[in-house]
């Protein structure tokens, strides 16, 4: 009798869900807090983090893990402001993965820490479906977009601990529904808080760093 070989396709993302548990338990020893921007390519989530670093920057020791296709711009754009960064190119694919976080992350000066910023690749779909170890992540829809998104990708508001509707000075120039996109994502997910962001302008800001710092670790 001939024995033949058995190919075994393994599961892919309990691998990741494994990458996942190791980042949370190193990010738990060293007390620090996560969190996973989310948003389609031009939601603004880079300039919000440009527009978050002073005042985020006075209250919280943190860095950005920025993930790309390709290229180095992001990462470019964090690193002239003076925060700690370090670029993930996933090589193609539409979101991170644990592993390559993880591994980013022990490369970090952990314990100058006390919040890491993962802002992922631009995507409202693929991204919501892994976990890379965050504490939450925080869907990012701008007032470009328009007010349906919220309908339209679910799950990213389903999974988010917080959402932020960016560009907001963009309201009188475009067909966006604030008051049905804040109904939208209410009734998708009752629980989490909406912040109305401009990042060029500074507005909004304040109270999201008031909400980021409520969440770190005791």
């Amino acid at each position: 009798m001939t024995t033949k070989e058995i190919k075994v396709y393994r599961d892919l993302m309990g691998a990741n869900e494994e990458w996942a548990a190791k980042t949370r338990a190193l990010l738990a020893e060293r007390g620090i807090l996560m969190l996973n921007l989310i948003g389609s390519p031009g939601a603004g989530k880079t300039a919000l983090l440009e527009g978050l670093s002073e005042q985020l920057g006075k209250q919280m020791r943190f860095c950005v893990l920025e993930g790309d296709v390709a290229t180095t711009r992001d990462a470019e754009r964090i690193q002239a402001l003076g925060v700690p960064v370090s670029q993930l190119l996933s090589g193609g694919s539409c979101h991170l993965e644990a592993k390559m976080v993880y591994h980013a992350l022990i490369d970090m000066d952990l314990d100058a820490l006390d919040l890491v910023v993962v802002e992922n690749v631009g995507n409202m779909v693929c991204p919501a479906e892994f976990d890379i170890g965050e504490h939450m992540k925080i869907a990012v829809l701008s007032i470009a977009e328009g007010d349906d998104k919220p309908l339209k990708y679910p799950l990213l508001f389903q999974e988010s601990k917080a959402a932020v509707i960016s560009k907001i000075d963009l309201l009188p120039y475009v067909p966006f529904d604030l008051a049905a996109c804040r109904s939208y994502i209410e009734k998708i997910n009752a629980q989490i808080p909406v912040f109305e962001v401009c990042a060029l302008k500074g507005d909004g800001l304040a109270e999201l760093v008031t909400w980021i710092r409520s969440q770190a670790p005791s």
